[in-house]
């Protein structure tokens, strides 16, 4: 009977014992998932901390720094080009019709006041030469006459008709020597030393003003009418800005607001200029209205040539806003982010809003955000934040 009872509970005792097993299986398979979830989520929660050693900091060359104030600009945009005053640059052409005899200049190439561009020839100039020298050789004796008859006329010993005549002959040779003394004035042709022996056929042009043949139009053997244009000169000494602003900013814009202007293929570089002129009438087809700027004082606008188009902001008003230096801020997928000190090793990423850009410092939106005295890592923190 006894045997019956105990082979009876055999099994019951198996089945308890599987549980309990199986209940503490349970609980340690709860327990190590309960300790992977908290791993993994201080994992989480630690990827936004960077510890830096102190040996890291100073080797790095890293700044601490505070949010602190910084006066912003509003800008008005504007498109443009470097130009040169009308003054610095002239089309040369020839005063008088000819052949295109010698000309050796390819564009770009420096010239100075006074030298020769080219020249050109025509039968034609013979004449006027020739009839300079008769007029020269003419007014000698007319002149002497007219003095002369005006001295008999005093005293009454000629007729007034005789003055008259001697009068009339003087004045219209006269006339016709100065005439054609400034003719050979635009010819190059000294007229003072003009002779019959070194009357020529060719003559030359001359350049107005020193600087650089910028087109050049004429070629050898070219025949020439006189209005055509051979040659552009033009001078870069004095390049300045032509810009274009659209009309509603032009109430904003004013003369001696500064300028920050930028070169299409290097945006980085930031070249300083100031409104010099506003134009009051607007463009009636592009509502557009042209300013005009001065470039500061920079050697190296020497090697901008006029043409060359830009890109620019007109600084029209100013305001102060809490700002953090630019190198602080990282922008990740358009999400900007600062390290904020923790303690004397722990800096953590934060996101912040970020507004206006000016002069090396951005605007931080959320600046209310942190207390007074955080400090924030100002340079050095690019790298970090991104890695």
């Amino acid at each position: 009977m006894m045997k019956n009872i105990v082979n009876n509970f055999t099994p019951v005792i198996s089945s308890i014992s599987i549980l309990l097993l199986l209940s503490l299986a349970s609980c340690n398979s709860k327990e190590k998932t309960e300790t992977a979830y908290t791993d993994a989520t201080k994992g989480i929660q630690d990827e936004d901390v960077i510890t830096i050693t102190e040996n890291q900091f100073n080797s790095g060359g890293m700044e601490l720094g505070e949010i602190t104030l910084h006066d912003f600009n509003a800008v008005v945009k504007a498109n443009g080009m470097f130009a040169v005053p009308p003054q610095n640059q002239v089309d040369v052409s020839a005063y008088f019709a000819g052949y295109v005899k010698d000309i050796g200049l390819l564009p770009g190439d420096v010239v100075k006041k006074g030298q020769v561009l080219f020249t050109i020839e025509n039968p034609d100039y013979i004449q006027i030469q020739q009839d300079f020298l008769e007029a020269r050789g003419r007014l000698t004796y007319l002149k002497s006459d007219y003095e002369r008859q005006q001295e008999l006329m005093v005293d009454n010993v000629t007729s007034k008709k005789n003055f008259l005549k001697a009068e009339s002959e003087y004045m219209v040779t006269l006339a016709q020597f100065q005439s054609l003394k400034k003719k050979l004035g635009l010819m190059n042709i000294d007229p003072n030393s003009l002779t019959g022996e070194n009357i020529r056929s060719v003559i030359t042009v001359i350049s107005p003003l020193s600087g650089y043949a910028t087109t050049i139009n004429a070629s050898k053997g070219m025949y020439l009418n006189p209005s055509d244009i051979a040659i552009t000169v033009t001078n870069t000494d004095d390049l300045h800005i032509e810009l274009k602003i659209f009309e509603k900013d032009l109430p904003l814009v004013k003369v001696g607001q500064p300028i920050n202007i930028r070169l299409q293929n290097d945006v980085d570089r930031v070249y300083k200029g100031v409104v010099h002129l506003v134009n009051k009438a607007i463009n009636a087809q592009s509502r557009t209205v042209d300013i005009h700027g001065d470039l500061l004082d920079d050697g190296e606008v020497r090697q901008f040539a006029p043409g060359m188009y830009i890109e620019a902001e007109i600084l029209t008003t100013s305001a102060e806003h809490p700002a953090l230096p630019t190198e602080a801020v990282a922008n990740i997928d358009n999400d900007f982010f600062v390290l904020v000190k923790e303690d004397n090793t722990r800096f953590k990423r934060v996101l912040v809003k970020t507004g206006s850009k000016d002069n090396g410092f951005t605007q931080i939106l959320n600046a209310a955000d942190f207390e007074a005295n955080t400090e924030f890592l100002t340079k050095g923190a690019f790298n970090l934040i991104t890695e």
